[in-house]
């Protein structure tokens, strides 16, 4: 976990901003020795940005799942997944 205070980000900046692109980390900002903000790169929040969205859409068909919904067996996943791919 980087923590850092936020004097140094407001002197630092480009330190700090380094920081996070090279470590694609979250770097926790401090205020008064409190937890403040949270800052990382454009990237990395993206990425985690995906992951949540993936993860949301697993938990609904896995929802869709329990709850009844049809479900197909991998050969027929595969068979209309060639389907579509003749199709373009």
């Amino acid at each position: 976990m980087l923590i850092k205070a936020s004097a140094a980000l407001r002197n630092d900046y480009a330190t700090i901003s380094a920081l996070a692109k090279e470590t694609k980390e979250p770097i926790y900002i401090t205020k008064n020795g409190e937890g403040d903000m949270v800052l990382m790169s454009i990237d990395a929040f993206e990425k985690r940005e995906q992951i949540l969205q993936l993860r949301a859409k697993v938990l609904q068909a896995e929802q869709e799942r329990i709850d009844g919904e049809p479900t197909l067996t991998v050969s027929e996943a595969r068979m209309r997944l060639r389907e579509r791919i003749s199709e373009i």
